[in-house]
This record gives C-alpha cells, sequence and structure tokens, in this order.
C-alpha cells in the first residue's frame, strides 16, 4: 500500500511541476490591411494618404491555466488604438480604438525556465471610431460590434523565479462590422465604411506564473 501512495505523490508532483497560472501584459505592434478605411480616406485626401497596410499599437493582458501538460486555456484582453491625421483645407483625423476579449487554447511545449505556445482563439469586437471634417468644429462618434480571429506563436523564458519575459507572434482577422451611423453624416458618394481587418503583429511583454 506504501508505494502505492508514493506513486500518487509521486505522480502529482510531477503533474505540478510546472506553474499552474500566468498573468502576462504586453505591447505590440500590428500592420493591418483596412480595406474600407484605405479607401475612404484616400477618396477625401484627394490623394494616396494610406498605403495597403498601417501600423497600430496594441496592448493586452491574459489569464492562462495549465489544463494540462500540454494545454493551457486563457482568456485575453486586447486594445488597440490607431489614428489617421491629414491636412487637406484644414486637418482630418480618425481615431478608432478596439476592445478585443478572446478565448484562448494553446499547445505547449514546457521546459526548466522556458516554454512555448502555440493556438489562438476567438472572441467579440467592440469598436468606437471618432471622426473630426475640417470644416465641422467637433467630432463625430461612431461604433460597430464584430467578432474576430486570432492565431500565436508564443515564448516564454525565465527572468527570475515567477517572471518570464514574452515575445509572440499574431496572426489576426476582425470583422468589426459597420460603423453605426455612417451613412446618415456622410453623402451617397461615399461609401460604408468598416474597419474589417487582417493584421500581422509583434508583442514584447512580461508573464507572472505561480
Amino acid at each position: 500500500m506504501k508505494y502505492f501512495f508514493a506513486m500518487v505523490v509521486a505522480g502529482l508532483m510531477i503533474s505540478t511541476a510546472y506553474p499552474q497560472y500566468e498573468i502576462r501584459g504586453a505591447m505590440g505592434i500590428n500592420f493591418g490591411s483596412t480595406p474600407s478605411l484605405k479607401d475612404y480616406v484616400n477618396q477625401i485626401a484627394g490623394y494616396q494618404e494610406l498605403g495597403s497596410f498601417i501600423s497600430s499599437i496594441v496592448f493586452s493582458g491574459e489569464f492562462d491555466y495549465a489544463a494540462s501538460g500540454n494545454y493551457d486555456l486563457g482568456l485575453e484582453v486586447g486594445y488597440l488604438l490607431n489614428s489617421v491625421t491629414f491636412s487637406t483645407y484644414g486637418t482630418y483625423d480618425f481615431t478608432y480604438h478596439v476592445i478585443m476579449p478572446t478565448v484562448t487554447s494553446y499547445y505547449v511545449i514546457r521546459g526548466d525556465g522556458y516554454n512555448f505556445k502555440f493556438g489562438g482563439g476567438a472572441g467579440v469586437r467592440f469598436v468606437s471610431a471618432d471622426e473630426s471634417l475640417p470644416a465641422t468644429p467637433s467630432s463625430t462618434n461612431y461604433t460597430s460590434t464584430g467578432f474576430g480571429l486570432l492565431l500565436r506563436v508564443a515564448g516564454n523564458t525565465r527572468l527570475s523565479d515567477n517572471f518570464y519575459a514574452f515575445i509572440a507572434g499574431d496572426l489576426r482577422y476582425d470583422l468589426n462590422g459597420d460603423l453605426k451611423g455612417w451613412s446618415s453624416n456622410h453623402s451617397s458618394s461615399y461609401n460604408q465604411v468598416n474597419l474589417n481587418t487582417f493584421s500581422a503583429g509583434v508583442g514584447l511583454g512580461v508573464t507572472y506564473a505561480f
């Protein structure tokens, strides 16, 4: 009987030899293609103001749980910020924010002082955009709700007992939906704008594991 209990204890020690939880914060940059916004901005600017890909800043936090030796489940909340500004007979500004909660799942390769994660997730997207036209003293706010997909390759390497340096590469496809109220504030010569985006990005941060 004592050998049976010894085997159980040893099994539990092995199964929990790695941290069970991770809390991570990171900042990164995304390079995204948003065709609808690009076409609209270039139309009102009268020249090629935006290229095919534009950069955005992304902040994110994530909580992960080690569901088993090689699988983690988590919840990430990302915040994307971008702004387009140019001057043509006055200053035009279009600033938008996207809140991106995402349920994540990873296959994990664990080692002594490091891990590699391969996976991704999906979740809703909440958009808020403010547009300021040259002839308009105040800005107009537009909102939309959509859905997004995430693919990620990430690595954590130990800095101290519980802290790890985090680096990741992401691919995102976000169907953010049409901006509500857009058509009522623009003439029929301008198409309805959405912020549907395909993007690739990198992120750096710190993970606390326990």
